[in-house]
């Protein structure tokens, strides 16, 4: 029989993760015709995950929303009318709710989870069937919940557009080593591209190379890491994609690092969301290349993905710590202080 409650974590109010609340016994909703009720085994914390609470999520959300946009877990019962999926099925969650294929809309800006509907955190969630997608038959929980974010972020920057998606034998740039950062690396390696890295440590390049980076700067010893990224290209032409997570304190050498016609998709402000450095639009022109903001993908990019990993038996990189449940103010503040490697995972049940 399919439960009746649910525990789950809410965001009430923006005090920082103290507006985390623990709500130990939630009614669930009755399933509709396209319904299908989820127990989830697994989520992954985003970097919006942790700006959400203090109030600086610039997308809609609500009060009192159950955080977290990625989980997987097992379909436990299902509407009437569903077609898509069957009792025991593993899924994971769509980013945005309504967005199917295509380009996104405007509205499909109002259903994205763990923002403006309730999201993962939870041990139970209903779904409606158009907002899941498969399971990866080679991950596991941890695994699989990585990609709802993170993993199509970095897949929809490389691959969005048919005439300007990644090819073999281009030159990829990434930035750091948070999740989307390294799940662009993997794809674009599995593309046979080259990659060029920067990260902050000696101990990070090390595993930056460990997981096929061909060039790794530090870009705190090299603060002009952009002529540098671009001196070891082919021809030293400059790089075709750049997945820009820094933001405004980074674009200035993203702009240095860029080939001509190549593609800047800005994803993040990991830097922060102002620097006086900040370049103008102007040098698009001057450089002559294409700079896009990217949020997440379509359900048809995640299925597109999925078969991706499958193929290249791809594992997304997952921190070893993984917390409970009940963990889950404790699992933002180590995310917040940046002491993750990779993807951060709760265990849910």
């Amino acid at each position: 029989m399919a439960p009746q409650t649910t525990k789950q974590w809410v965001i009430e109010g923006t005090n920082g993760f103290d507006s985390l609340k623990l709500q130990s016994s939630v009614e669930l909703p009755k399933l509709g015709g396209h319904d299908i009720l989820v127990n989830f085994h697994a989520a992954s914390l985003n970097y919006r995950d942790l700006i959400i609470p203090k109030g600086q999520y610039p997308f809609p959300t609500k009060d009192g929303v159950v955080p977290c946009s990625d989980g997987a877990g097992t379909v436990v019962a299902t509407g009437d009318r569903v077609i898509r999926f069957k009792t025991g099925d593993k899924v994971v969650t769509l980013f945005n709710q309504s967005h199917l294929a295509g380009s996104l809309t405007p509205p499909d800006l109002s259903t994205g989870l763990g923002g403006a509907l309730d999201g993962t955190l939870r041990q139970h969630g209903v779904f409606d069937e158009s907002g899941l997608v498969a399971m990866p038959n080679n991950l596991n929980w941890q695994e699989a919940s990585t990609l709802s974010c993170a993993g199509l972020t970095a897949w929809s920057a490389l691959y969005k557009f048919d005439s300007q998606s990644l090819r073999p034998g281009q030159t990829v740039l990434t930035q750091g080593t948070g999740g989307v950062s390294l799940f662009a690396l993997q794809f674009a390696k599995a593309a046979g591209a080259i990659v060029i890295s920067t990260t902050s440590s000696k101990e990070k390049e090390d595993v930056l190379k460990k997981h096929g980076a061909d060039h790794v700067i530090n870009y705190k010893s090299d603060p002009n890491w952009g002529e540098s990224a671009k001196k070891l290209t082919p021809g030293v032409l400059g790089v075709d994609h750049i997945v820009e997570v820094g933001g405004p304190t980074t674009m200035k050498q993203s702009l240095k690092a860029i080939k001509i016609d190549g593609v800047i998709t800005i994803i993040g402000f990991l830097g922060g969301a102002k620097s006086e450095e900040e370049p103008s639009f102007l040098e698009c022109l001057t450089n002559i290349c294409t700079v896009r903001g990217g949020l997440v993908g379509s359900r048809q990019e995640f299925e597109a993905m999925n078969r991706a990993i499958e193929a290249n038996n791809l594992k997304p990189l997952v921190d070893e710590k993984v917390f409970g449940f009940e963990e889950a103010k404790e699992a933002y503040q180590y995310m917040w202080d940046q002491k993750h490697f990779g993807k951060l995972t709760i265990k849910i049940d």
